[in-house]
């Protein structure tokens, strides 16, 4: 099996005065900004673990001011939202997990030495994965299979379309859709990440940010539309993405990374089509709605990635101290896959 990821070669200078550092998301009316901070060791709930973090992915919705997912102007609140460690402490209701276990999962403010991970949200590493590979894993791929498998229904040989298939949602749902059998179409601004998802079984890249593609989906596909659309980008290829869909076809919105919140949609289309739109999002969910995809992904997904059916693409990985050169490598738009954070020594 391999794994696919670079180190930056920054180097670490930790702060060690303090019982724990944690980044906190600071908010005012216009932006926010980050900072690392000096914090008191968090203690597990009955049903948490705490874990001493190695690794956490970077999520590019979590640092939109817009999103909504940090509260309110004046406030602060930890950032990060999964990651990969050992756990250091159990809560008095845990069970199925050990001192030392490792363990990956999404955990609210992963961006620091140690953070509380739900039991229902945990989940045990398969064995020799590396940690930062590990933490590229929970929420991006859980957030692709509620969008492919719980609510996308995908089958053996449809026809998938995804909107940035080059970001790290679109890399995972391209790999977890293959897996699953089925034909995959993608768009991306950049022909290079193109050829590079080509290696790795992408069925028809198409080099455009435009909502321009309907005519090369419909070739390819024979005239009959896909059955799945994956759309990361947002409200400027919504229309699009309608016109490209099959009869009784389904639309996930995952994100929308171009800032439009509004598109037109086709009425004809959605009733003579019969066409289900759905959105991906865990905003509003509660902690047990969150966890109930947890025991179908370790049954369905899990084995595949100890298999190496699908293996996660880790482009970049920064030290500790270096988040805010993460987030702007992020922000420019040069991965392919999922950017990392790892943890002191």
């Amino acid at each position: 099996m391999f794994y696919f990821f670079r180190f930056d070669t920054l180097q670490l200078n930790p702060i060690r005065d303090s019982p724990m550092q944690s980044y906190l998301m600071k908010m005012d009316h216009e932006r926010a900004t980050l900072e690392l901070c000096a914090v008191p060791m968090p203690e597990p709930g009955p049903q948490q673990m705490l874990v001493r973090l190695h690794a956490a992915g970077l999520n590019r919705g979590e640092f939109i001011v817009g999103h909504g997912l940090h509260g309110h102007p004046g406030t602060a609140k930890a950032i990060g939202m999964e990651g990969a460690g050992e756990v250091v402490k159990l809560g008095s209701e845990v069970s199925g997990f050990q001192l030392g276990d490792r363990v990956m999962g999404r955990c609210p403010g992963s961006f620091s030495e140690f953070a509380l991970m739900d039991v229902r949200e945990a989940m045990k590493m398969p064995e020799g994965m590396p940690w930062v590979v590990a933490a590229s894993i929970p929420l991006t791929f859980l957030v692709v299979y509620d969008m492919l498998v719980l609510q996308g229904h995908l089958q053996s040989d449809e026809w998938v379309l995804i909107n940035g298939v080059s970001s790290g949602v679109g890399f995972a749902a391209l790999q977890m859709a293959k897996a699953l059998g089925a034909k995959v179409i993608g768009t991306s601004g950049s022909a290079e990440k193109l050829s590079r998802c080509a290696s790795l079984s992408l069925d028809l890249g198409l080099c455009t940010r435009a909502p321009d593609f309907y005519e090369a989906v419909m070739a390819a596909t024979g005239g009959k539309g896909v059955n799945l659309v994956i759309n990361t980008v947002g409200g400027s290829v919504f229309a699009e993405n309608v016109r490209c869909m099959a009869f009784e076809g389904r639309l996930a919105t995952v994100g929308y990374v171009d800032g439009v919140l509004k598109a037109e949609i086709d009425i004809e289309a959605l009733h003579a089509k019969r066409l289900t739109l759905f959105g991906v999002s865990n905003k509003l969910r509660t902690p047990a709605q969150k966890a109930q995809s947890v025991p179908g992904f370790i049954a369905d997904v899990l084995p595949l990635l100890a298999q190496g059916c699908i293996q996660p693409l880790v482009d970049r990985v920064f030290p500790f101290d270096q988040l805010e050169a993460a987030k702007a490598f992020m922000e420019s738009n040069q991965q392919l896959g999922k950017i990392v954070l790892a943890m002191p020594v």
